[in-house]
């Protein structure tokens, strides 16, 4: 973190700016002349999936169908850097833990299986059949209750649909991964309000839509080649409204960088029409106060003898629960309306006002709707104004959740779920011979309790930096160290590897991007996107390591170790040959995957079948519902107790992607050369007597007894709301206690951490903490 400096960037998203970013980490990462070349493969039919975002791809793909962090994410994985057995050798474990995060990872891809060793504090070189071997031990010794097999939401669906059969088989259904941290708000409150788990648009509805409404997303950082369809949108007159804290570039304006004409004259495109500064936790009640005025404008029509606003017909044959949901619209007072979600009703009744004379509308939406005590309502309440004009199941139109990984949503597809009625027991009983567990398994909330109490000892990492992702991360990392075994397959190293159990393993593997040679011949793999269609891919690059080995090969391996034998299961017959893997989905889930083997190279995907696309509701009443919260409060069990208190937001750089630092820039947010920052209205720094530029503290206002502190973050003032205040994640995880999360669907609530913040008290005073 050298030449820091804050100032206003004046760009747009894309442009220079992005040309620049991407040049800078291939050379960086050396690989200049191959990287390029390696990216016209990026998301073509022919080539591989993206290992970032699951943005959709398209069945006719641009020349360059990548973004700036996809190509950051490519050079990252395909890096000439290598942490090899001599890096290990050279530094300590104990060493290793003082390091950042970006240099962690900037060694360079793992190149042998390494077994930590107590007596040097070193990793060190190990056979990969010793290792199974051990391992093997180990988890038969234990309780399988004891153990969680946890995914980050990067492997294939083939490694999926192994490593979820392998944890049934061993005993249990501990199988979280990262949409527990994300988008488990969303699993939860789509089935309720109409029958599906994930969105209900797919690409090709973004060129039918009339108005785009978009909730808590930073396209431009987060899945920037969403920014095409939105561009080809705003050209045709659609109007996109936004509701979003903080400012953010990409939605605000884009310059194309395939367009050589934008690039030449340095112009770009307005993305959003209305742009709507929410503060955190409040889009339940901006949203409310849109169906509100909706309602209103009805009753209007109705009494005037004019066409009515809402869809009845629709809401007739379709819906259930209106009359409930009118009473609790009515019920609320403007003045609350305003006050919880920081807008005015003038703006409120804009937004809606523009809604009702559109005849098809997408609502998109992130995490500033998951990542809060109240998200899963939040999203219910976005379904809600949806149903009132019959935005559901048509074309051009929908609820569309942008998820984070490349695969997270495919994951939970092919049986990744704690929960077991969501996978197809009785049928996976009968196709390979065995009683899976019936017992619901631990989620990412529930792993960390049970490493805190002592019930969790083992824990397998298919990818990810869990200990680095979840909340509480300084009572996690000293717990962590409690565990009898943890075994990371990874690409690189970070910090999960190195806050370890007592017995610790390091697994590399294959990375998406490089050749995958089998006994049958190279491999392919495949993936499911945001939209819910089904990608084939294939590696173009060599193995950076004869020594690595791919995620399906180490998944066998494990379940050779530790299950018994079972003539139904051939671990090596799926390792010859994935299309074999694939024939087993497809007979586990014939409905999702007919033909799959035959279909997965299809240009733009093949669709998973959706019933809420045909306006068929799985759902208890069998309609769609509208769902009424119980309240408005965002947190209403852990009030702000006096106006010190504020709320903290995380956030990500457009240098990172999930806990992945590719630099210390932001280039959007004007943050140069460092990440310990912290944005803040104007108004909070004049109440709070602190000054621009400024050194402070931010702890954590809980009543639990437990000190959550961040020290030394320079204070940047910004476009944030009053109230509020925003901090890089995961930097700001050790602030989020491990009981805030979602009601209902236990998911972190990392966009609203009431938070104080201090000058920053002198390092010596503070025994160094």
């Amino acid at each position: 973190m050298t030449d820091q400096k804050i100032e206003a960037y004046e760009g747009p998203a894309g442009g220079w700016g992005s040309a620049k970013s991407l040049a800078e980490i291939l050379t960086r990462e050396q690989i200049p002349a191959s990287g390029a070349a390696m990216l016209m493969k990026q998301n073509k039919p022919d080539g591989f999936m993206c290992v970032s975002c699951a943005w959709a791809k398209p069945a006719k793909p641009l020349a360059f169908e990548y973004c700036e962090n996809g190509a950051k994410a490519t050079a990252w994985e395909q890096t000439r850097r290598r942490a090899t057995p001599a890096f290990f050798a050279e530094h300590s474990v104990t060493e290793l833990l003082s390091w950042p995060d970006y240099d962690l990872e900037e060694q360079g891809r793992l190149t042998h299986p390494m077994r930590y060793d107590p007596q040097t504090d070193r990793y060190v070189p190990v056979a990969w059949a010793e290792a199974f071997a051990e391992i093997g031990r180990e988890l038969k010794g234990l309780d399988p209750k004891s153990v969680v097999f946890y995914a980050s939401g990067r492997a294939s669906l083939e490694t999926s649909y192994m490593y979820a059969l392998l944890a049934r088989m061993y005993g249990n259904n501990n199988l979280p991964d990262s949409s527990n941290m994300c988008h488990e708000s969303t699993s939860v409150a789509l089935p309720q309000s109409i029958g599906v788990p994930v969105g209900t648009t797919r690409l090709e509805d973004f060129e039918s839509t009339d108005l785009i409404l978009f909730f808590g997303q930073n396209v431009g950082s987060n899945s920037p080649r969403m920014l095409h369809p939105l561009q080809e949108a705003r050209r045709r007159g659609v109007p996109i409204i936004t509701f979003n804290p903080l400012r953010e570039r990409g939605l605000e304006r884009f310059t194309n960088p395939q367009a050589p004409l934008e690039m030449l004259t340095n112009s770009s495109t307005q993305i959003s029409t209305q742009y709507h500064q929410v503060k955190a936790g409040g889009d339940l009640a901006a949203i409310t106060g849109m169906c509100k005025a909706i309602l209103a404008a009805d009753r209007d029509a109705l009494d005037a003898g004019r066409p009515r606003i809402i869809d009845v017909a629709f809401i007739e044959e379709h819906t259930h629960g209106l009359a409930d949901f009118v009473r609790f619209c009515d019920a609320q007072a403007w003045a609350d309306l305003e006050s919880r979600s920081g807008l005015k009703r003038e703006a409120l009744e804009a937004a809606a006002s523009v809604y009702m004379r559109a005849r098809s509308t997408i609502g998109i939406y992130g995490m500033g709707l998951t990542q809060h005590r109240k998200g899963t309502e939040t999203v219910q309440m976005l379904v809600n104004l949806l149903l009132l004009r019959g935005n559901i199941g048509r074309p051009g139109a929908g609820i569309c959740p942008v998820r984070g990984h490349s695969n997270v949503q495919g994951q939970r597809t092919v049986g990744i779920s704690e929960k077991p009625e969501l996978v197809p027991l009785d049928k996976i009983a009968e196709q390979y011979g065995f009683e899976p567990a019936r017992e619901k398994g631990l989620n990412t909330v529930e792993v960390c309790e049970g490493v805190l109490d002592g019930s969790v000892r083992a824990f397998i990492g298919l990818g990810g930096n869990f200990v680095r992702a979840v909340p509480d991360t300084a009572r996690m990392e000293e717990a962590w160290r409690g565990l009898r075994l943890s075994v990371q397959v990874s690409t690189k190293l970070n910090r999960a590897h190195l806050v370890r159990g007592e017995i610790a393993y390091i697994l590399p593997c294959l990375g998406r991007i490089e050749i995958d040679r089998q006994a049958s011949g190279p491999q392919a793999v495949s993936m499911e996107d945001s939209c819910s269609a089904f990608h084939g891919s294939r590696g173009v690059s060599e193995p950076v390591s004869e020594h690595v080995r791919s995620e399906p090969w180490i998944v066998a391996e494990i379940a050779k170790a530790v299950l018994a034998p079972n003539p139904k299961v051939d671990w090596d017959g799926w390792v010859a040959d994935y299309s074999r893997i694939r024939d087993s989905i497809e007979a586990t889930y014939p409905d999702k995957f007919r033909d799959f083997n035959k279909r997965m190279f299809e240009p733009g995907g093949f669709y998973k079948p959706l019933a809420a696309r045909d306006r068929k509701w799985e759902t208890k009443t069998g309609k769609a519902n509208f769902i009424v919260p119980p309240g408005l409060e965002a947190d209403p069990d852990m009030p702000r107790s006096d106006r010190s208190v504020i709320d903290l937001i995380t956030l990500r750089s457009n240098d990172q992607f999930n806990t992945t630092v590719y630099g210390y820039d932001d280039r959007f947010r004007g943050v140069k050369g460092t990440r310990k920052v912290l944005f803040m209205n104007e108004n909070d720094l004049a109440r709070l007597g602190l000054a621009d530029g400024e050194t402070v503290d931010v702890s954590t206002d809980a009543d639990d007894d437990v000190a959550r502190v961040v020290r030394g973050l320079r204070v940047v003032r910004y476009d944030i709301p009053e109230g509020n205040c925003g901090g890089y994640y995961p930097e700001m995880n050790v602030l989020i206690p491990l009981w805030h999360h979602d009601a209902q669907a236990k998911t972190p609530a990392a966009k609203a951490i009431p938070v104080r913040v201090t000058p920053a008290v002198p390092e010596a005073a503070t025994g160094g903490a």
